[in-house]
């Protein structure tokens, strides 16, 4: 018997249940690898939750300090009390003799706290070998250039093969048009080389930083996206795509391109420019909302707040 591979929505259920699996675990793989970011480079500046600090500490570094220093204060704060951190970190300001490692008490400190992870089995420095840990007592320069090729080459092999499984399920989709359909499979691969380039480039320079996170939320919107268009036309076709009549609804894209030609932005010939137009006449729509409806109650909430005080 033949199988209809035309849409997902046709699909036999063995299939469909194959490919929602393997959505399903990406997704929950993607979700993991975002609360990774944020105990790892989320940490940098010591604080929990992204931001552009953590993104320069990460690739350019804290060059206002030392790695060990940074460290410290950043992802691993929370690994040794005030007091130990303070102990250590009064060591690398003296200097970081090797006569004063184990009078000071920092090789106690370092072998009770560190060296569980930081020894020779594990991928990490290895603080039971004391030139390893007076290295990481130099300038904070973030990281080297030897880490950023490993991981740029693991993020690209990776990901990639991540997005072309995604993309290839979410090209049977039916509900898009092939124009936007094009789009949506292309973007991911954009946005990660975008990635991969500003983490170079961010180490070169700080105010690369917010390519980073614009690149990182890029390939988050797209496989949201793709997922879940994908699954909703598996499982919930006739629910979300199809009226009271069983009559299928306008096309998402066809209701974009028909709102860019009502604020006239349907002369602009790139997505790009589209984009732009679009920002910039919800920008004018939502300004003329405040000065007509916002502003004045703004006002007449003020007027009463100065007429309870009289």
């Amino acid at each position: 018997m033949a199988r209809d591979f035309s849409s997902l929505k046709n699909l036999d259920i063995p299939v469909k249940v194959l490919f929602t699996g393997y959505l399903s675990t990406v997704a929950v793989g993607y979700l993991v690898a975002l609360i990774q970011i944020l105990f790892t480079h989320g940490m940098a500046d010591g604080k929990f939750g992204l931001s552009m600090d953590d993104i320069v500490y990460s690739y350019y570094g804290n060059r206002s300090g030392t790695v060990l220093e940074t460290k410290l204060n950043g992802s691993m704060k929370d690994n040794a009390s005030e007091e130990e951190r303070f102990v250590i970190m009064q060591w690398v300001r003296d200097g970081a003799e090797e006569d004063e490692y184990a009078e000071s008490g920092v090789e106690k400190i370092i072998q009770e706290r560190c060296v569980m992870c930081h020894n020779k089995e594990s991928s990490l420095p290895d603080f039971n070998d004391f030139k390893t840990l007076k290295a990481l007592t130099t300038q904070d320069e973030g990281a080297t250039f030897g880490s950023l090729t490993r991981v740029s080459h693991i993020h690209l092999f990776g990901i990639s093969f991540i997005f072309m499984f995604v993309g290839l399920i979410f090209s049977f989709a039916e509900t898009s048009t092939v124009k936007y359909k094009s789009i949506a499979i292309g973007m991911p691969y954009l946005f990660l080389l975008v990635d991969i380039l500003s983490w170079w480039l961010t180490k070169l320079h700080p105010m690369f930083a917010i390519l980073v996170i614009l690149a990182g939320a890029g390939m988050a919107v797209s496989f949201a996206f793709m997922w879940t268009v994908s699954v909703l036309e598996m499982w919930l076709f006739d629910k979300v795509f199809l009226d009271a009549n069983g009559q299928p609804r306008p096309q998402w894209s066809t209701i974009v391109e028909a709102r860019l030609q009502q604020i006239g932005c349907d002369h602009a010939l790139t997505l790009g420019n589209r984009l732009g137009c679009l920002a910039k006449s919800t920008a004018k729509k939502l300004w003329e909302q405040w000065l007509n409806q916002g502003l004045p109650w703004v006002k007449r909430w003020w007027q009463k707040r100065l007429e309870k005080k009289d």
